[in-house]
């Protein structure tokens, strides 16, 4: 009979040969995933620029959104589900990830951007990831195991390659499937795939966005000089981490409250974006200025709000963040395409933008805070968001960073925007036990 040492090698060599194995398969995924993220990236870049140019398409927004609702309606199947069928084929298998969500999100996602609509890019990636990973695990005919660690992977790969963060993307992709906590079994898939694509992406001459922090002088440094550290600062960071937390929550809650809502009264269901649209259209006509369209990245305009402007002194207006709120929640809950975390780091970035002067604090430090941290509040995944702020912005105050991300993801509420996200958390840990013992001192 084979003794204990010898069946535990073989053990751990089947697991080893297996990883190999399953990593082999990320490869021309994330080559494939990382390819179509860069012809996405260069069709939204277009898109927005084309809607610059020609500020009339917004009239057209309800029209598109017709459009888009149709073509889910006869040729989407099951890829109206979105980022949480994704999700739902990792935790359990059934109909599968369909072909055809990678062209259908790309172009409904690029439709919503060239007429105006708010609404970001990551779902539209992690879709194509997960779809691509789809047909890779059918060729392979892979277990349920399996297919769920390259599915995983193609994730990765998408929301690598389209932020231009590969760690982060490893990360994500496993924290996000279930609230407390990560399938580490699907970690170097992950990694690789993300690390791929996000090259891929570089390898098609495609550029990220770049953001800076400003040198904060007159903080003393811990710890052999690595961490920046001050505890007003670090107090200061608190308040402004529940009130990232808190916008998390409302945005969450408003994106799932419009679309039911909307769901529920209108009727027939076509005229759901029509609706959606013409509020879009009124906002921009009541504000004035067209600041809270699209990505919000690229200005419009000299002296427009976007997410680079919230890093600078006076960047922002001070209910910035609540117009992208609005703008955004009214797009995604009445049926256009496109993600939810680009509008969630606008949010952040110009809420600690206003927060910066209300505290007298550094601005573009609590610009980036609130940029990773009601991002990780709306998706609970604080780990992955404070790896982002060191991926952004470099490690200087990841230890702000990481004390940003997880209060807000305690304040953010029990839910977050990917219905589908199981919960796996002890009760002391719930945010819904922290929210009832809040209670009792509010």
């Amino acid at each position: 009979m084979p003794d204990s040492r010898y069946l535990a090698i073989k053990k751990h060599y089947a697991v080893f040969k297996q990883l190999l194995l399953l990593t082999a398969i990320t490869l021309p995924v994330a080559v494939v995933v990382g390819s179509m993220v860069a012809l996405f990236l260069w069709l939204l870049t277009w898109a927005i620029n084309f809607r610059f140019a020609h500020p009339w398409l917004l009239y057209l927004l309800p029209v598109a959104g017709v459009v888009i609702y149709f073509t889910y309606k006869f040729y989407g199947s099951s890829s109206e589900k979105g980022n949480n069928l994704v999700i739902d084929e990792i935790h359990q298998p059934g109909g599968g990830v369909p072909k055809r969500m990678t062209p259908l999100v790309l172009a409904a996602t690029v439709v919503t951007h060239l007429f105006g609509g708010s609404a970001g890019r990551e779902g539209t990636a992690v879709q194509m990831g997960g779809s691509i990973a789809q047909v890779v695990t059918n060729w392979f005919k892979l277990n349920a195991a399996d297919n769920a660690v390259i599915l995983t992977a193609g994730v990765a790969a998408g929301f690598g390659a389209v932020f231009g963060t590969p760690l982060t993307g490893a990360i994500f992709a496993m924290e996000v499937l279930t609230l407390g906590r990560v399938k580490y079994n699907a970690w170097l898939p992950c990694l690789v795939a993300s690390i791929v694509a996000d090259i891929t992406v570089s390898a098609w001459g495609i550029h990220h966005t770049a953001y800076h922090i400003d040198i904060i002088s007159n903080i003393p440094h811990l710890y052999g000089n690595h961490f920046p550290f001050q505890a007003l600062l670090l107090v200061k960071v608190i308040i402004a981490s529940i009130a990232f937390g808190l916008a998390s929550w409302l945005f969450a809650t408003s994106v799932h409250g419009v679309k039911d809502l909307f769901n529920k009264f209108i009727f027939p269901k076509w005229a759901i974006p029509v609706l959606g649209g013409m509020i879009i259209i009124a906002l921009t006509f009541a504000i004035g200025k067209p600041d809270y369209l699209s990505l919000g990245i690229d200005a419009e305009h000299a002296g427009a709000v976007t997410i680079p402007s919230a890093f600078n002194a006076g960047g922002a207006d001070t209910w910035s963040w609540l117009w992208k709120t609005i703008y955004t929640v009214v797009t995604l809950g009445t049926g256009f395409k496109g993600g939810e975390v680009t509008p969630l780091f606008y949010i952040g970035a110009t809420l600690g933008n206003t927060l910066s002067v209300l505290m007298g604090a550094p601005v573009s430090l609590f610009a980036a805070l609130g940029f990773i941290a009601v991002f990780a509040g709306a998706t609970n995944t604080p780990l992955a968001c404070t790896v982002m702020g060191a991926e952004l912005f470099g490690s200087e105050y990841v230890l702000f960073f990481a004390v940003a991300c997880f209060v807000a993801y305690l304040f953010s509420g029990h839910s977050g925007i990917y219905t589908s996200q199981q919960k796996n958390t002890p009760e002391f840990f719930e945010k819904r036990y922290i929210h009832q013992k809040l209670r009792k001192y509010i």
